[in-house]
């Protein structure tokens, strides 16, 4: 082949131009390379916020209300062991939801304060909600110990462990900054739900553990557990709102159910652009965290697998948008851990994890819930033990980057 040097020449200056300008262009509009080596968040210290030998304290969670102050309501049981028993399991008839106090998130008062006591049976897990207008909800669920002409008479299906029966959910409400509380509401029964109340054999009002959350609408999100009609111990989730700040509540769609998984204690949660989100924990899937998601405003919801181990998961909103995810891991080395995800919560299989916890003494521990102190620093709450130790409410502080 012969070449034309004029030619080739002009083909070669001009193939270089297109390559610079190529490589301009590149550049230019690139993504910034991100800096991996640094993380999203530091842990400052790890503390004590409530620790009694006498109980078996657990299930926190935490508000910041208008004022400054934090409110932790937590469940407080007899620790068993002071009986001579060998040991304290989750339900239990003198299970009291308790609250305590701060005004930094380091410094707590030390006698709880009594939120609710059931009149039926234990209550668990009291799950709170600042709500725009200054009042405070409070979820929870209860279970009742009969004696056994009681547990022979009792209407089937029913939901039993430990020798206690199951009574489904309430909640309670505060218009002073949860210095009195008001209730019990009952929220609706849903048709999934299968399982009858012990208490005259009625339909079981709607129940879960994990963070309800009001929308930007003034809705609140509820993300609830329903026992399968093919088997009163497996669980779906489904979504029930409320529009009159908790005093009522409806049916609003199925987020998650499966042949074969469970689905049980989320929380839920509303993006910038309105998306409706739970965060679930699972059964029968190898402890796998799972996300459901509604574009339509909680009509309809598909979930999927996060991709990691985990349970049970709460959202908190940061300063900036991003949200910080924290959970339980029940797996060794036991522990608390965290992600930070993006504003709408897309990126939650390539979010680094972050570490708070590994020294816990056994799966007894978890369900953390946090809440921003300021700009630059967010409190996580949980419950824990040392070497298998009586459980107590702790806490981390997290510094963000």
């Amino acid at each position: 082949m012969t070449l034309n040097l004029k030619s080739t020449c002009s083909f070669f200056l001009l193939s270089g131009v297109i390559a610079l300008g190529l490589t301009s262009f590149v550049a230019e509009n690139a993504p910034i390379p991100q800096t991996t080596n640094v993380p999203p968040a530091r842990k400052v210290k790890d503390f004590v916020i409530y620790q009694d030998e006498r109980f078996y304290a657990s299930f926190p969670s935490i508000v910041k209300k208008p004022n400054g102050e934090l409110l932790i309501a937590f469940r407080r049981a007899p620790e068993r062991k002071g009986f001579g028993e060998k040991g304290t399991n989750h339900v239990d008839p003198n299970s009291y939801l308790v609250g305590l106090r701060s005004k930094d998130g380091e410094n707590w008062t030390k006698e709880p304060e009594l939120i609710y006591s059931h009149a039926f049976g234990g209550s668990q897990d009291p799950c709170l909600l600042q709500l725009k207008n200054g009042d405070i909800l409070c979820a929870s669920y209860g279970w009742a110990f009969l004696r056994p002409e009681g547990m022979a008479n009792l209407k089937k299906p029913y939901f039993e462990t430990s020798g206690a029966v199951f009574l489904g959910g309430y909640l309670v409400r505060s218009t002073d900054g949860g210095k009195n509380w008001q209730g019990p509401i009952y929220p609706t029964h849903i048709a999934p739900e299968i399982n009858l109340s012990p208490l005259g054999g009625k339909p079981l009002g709607a129940y879960n553990r994990g963070a309800l959350y009001e929308g930007k609408s003034g809705r609140i999100f509820w993300v609830v557990a329903s026992s399968d009609s093919n088997s009163p111990k497996k669980t779906s989730n489904h979504l029930i709102v409320s529009d009159d700040k908790g005093l009522t509540w409806k049916y609003e769609s199925v987020v998650a159910i499966d042949d074969k998984v469970s689905f049980n204690e989320a929380s839920a949660y509303e993006t910038p652009k309105g998306d409706i989100i739970g965060f679930l924990r699972t059964a029968n899937m190898d402890d796998q965290a799972c996300i459901a998601r509604s574009t339509d405003g909680g009509k309809s919801f598909k979930w999927e697998s996060m991709g990691f181990q985990g349970h049970p998961m709460q959202a908190t909103r940061l300063a900036d948008n991003r949200v910080l995810l924290v959970y339980g891991y029940r797996h060794k080395p036991f522990g608390i851990r965290a992600r930070i995800l993006n504003a709408e919560c897309t990126d939650y299989k390539t979010a680094p994890e972050i570490i708070l916890r590994e020294d816990g003494g056994s799966t007894d521990i978890g369900y953390p819930w946090s809440v921003q102190l300021d700009k630059k620093r967010v409190l996580v709450v949980y419950y824990f033990n040392l070497d298998n130790g009586t459980r107590h409410i702790a806490g981390s502080i997290l510094e963000l980057n």
